[in-house]
């Protein structure tokens, strides 16, 4: 397909090559250029072949630059082409679960190789052509993020009610034997894809090991918005311990077999059944962080880790931060570490209920303005509120109701400082300090 360009980076290989905003390209190196994954593959040489079009008219300029230096084209999406959206109607998926009236974004559903790839997101299977399928294995597209789920294909179909579900193992030896590297993760729901089910899907996940790098285990998120969805039961301390006990004998197996554990349980199961985090070495090269598998145990680390750094502190320093129900002890447990160490330093945690969404929500990341206001206001120490970052969305600037950080200081006559998803930078933070 053509390909609209509209601009050329200054001094880049595209504009030394004669690219110019309107041209329309056709083919790199004799390749059809379909999204940014094509794009950034076929120029990637240092040396190549530019068919395009301008006017009408077709033209080809030979390319000369570094290699892997950027070509310089800009387009009128990042990807290109379209979001690929999902086809499965799984019986878990949260975005199902969300009230009406919020933004047009939140209800998007995608399910993309390319977004995998590049940002790390969940994809699975289903939604791939024969065409991708072979482009990953040519491209060598590593690692890729797989949503699992369960490995017995009718188990599959009926969790994600998708015909084509069943088919994901032998895509999977696929990509196993091209090399491809894959992260995957299971959400569980009781009585549903656990127990023995689990048991399963492990034990054939591990017989890809290592191109099956790591699997996360999360546990099932439900709201109060499930009207006419399946009716799912959530984990109670019991449940969750039989799980995470299931959970961790298989990673001791795959630790001695193999010297890394491949199966990490979520934070959740921790939180779930009031056990201690595990130590930073369990968790290996940290595969699932992006999916928060292990967040706690790094941010806890990071902020103990500044602690021990000598610091100037101005006098009075007086901060609040909020926080979601889960993981309030330990952030709890920061605090009471900070104030011990700076005695006329006061920091206090808010544990924010989810009456939002309800059910069993409780992460810091899913928690909504108007809920801050509601439980916070009148209670803060300070005019300085520490906001997770996890809170807002990518561009830092809106929470899920679209309340805006200015309007969330204004509610609460404080002045908000958004901290990163980073321990070091929280403590730095809460001692009036520049955040890095």
């Amino acid at each position: 397909m053509a390909v609209l360009v509209v601009a050329v980076d200054p001094n880049s290989p595209a504009q030394r090559a004669g690219i110019l905003p309107g041209d329309r390209i056709l083919t790199i190196d004799g390749g059809q250029i379909n999204d940014m994954l094509d794009y950034e593959f076929y120029t990637a040489k240092d040396r190549f072949e530019v068919c395009f079009e301008r006017e009408g008219e077709r033209k080809n300029v030979r390319v000369e630059k570094q290699e892997y230096e950027p070509f310089g084209c800009d387009f009128e999406t990042y990807l290109i082409d379209k979001h690929h959206s999902c086809k499965n109607k799984c019986i878990f998926c949260f975005v199902d679960q969300l009230p009406r009236g919020m933004r047009q974004s939140l209800y998007f559903k995608d399910d993309d190789e390319r977004l995998s790839f590049l940002f790390g997101n969940y994809i699975t299977l289903t939604n791939l052509t024969r065409q991708e399928m072979d482009r990953i294995k040519l491209m060598h597209i590593s690692p890729i993020n797989i949503s699992v789920h369960a490995v017995d294909p009718a188990l599959r179909v009926r969790m994600m009610k998708n015909r084509f579900a069943g088919d994901l193992m032998p895509r999977m030896r696929e990509l196993a034997e091209a090399d491809i590297e894959m992260n995957c993760q299971l959400v569980l729901c009781r009585g549903i894809n656990d127990g023995a089910a689990l048991e399963q899907s492990m034990r054939e996940l591990a017989a890809l090991w290592p191109q099956v790098r790591s699997v996360a285990a999360v546990p099932i998120g439900v709201t109060r918005y499930r009207e006419n969805l399946e009716p799912l039961e959530t984990y109670d301390a019991a449940s969750a311990g039989a799980v995470l006990d299931q959970l961790l004998a298989f990673g001791d197996k795959m630790q001695q077999l193999h010297g890394e554990r491949l199966i990490y349980p979520a934070d959740e199961w921790y939180f779930l059944t009031g056990r201690p985090l595990p130590e930073e070495a369990f968790y290996g090269g940290y595969y699932q962080l992006d999916n928060g598998v292990g967040m706690c145990r790094k941010f806890y680390d990071e902020f103990m880790a500044e602690l021990q750094k000598p610091h100037r502190v101005k006098l009075p320093c007086r901060a609040d931060t909020i926080c979601g129900e889960s993981v309030y002890p330990l952030i709890v447990s920061l605090a009471d570490a900070l104030m011990k160490k700076y005695r006329f330093v006061r920091l206090r945690v808010h544990a924010i209920r989810n009456d939002f969404f309800g059910g069993n929500v409780s992460v810091t990341g899913l928690l909504t303005g108007q809920d801050i206001v509601a439980q916070a206001s009148g209670k803060l120490i300070s005019n300085r509120l520490l906001l997770p970052g996890t809170t807002l969305r990518s561009e830092q600037d809106l929470l899920l109701d679209d309340m805006s950080k200015e309007q969330l200081g204004e509610a609460l006559g404080a002045q908000v400082t958004v901290i990163p998803q980073d321990g070091a930078a929280f403590a730095r933070a809460a001692l009036g300090l520049p955040v890095e």
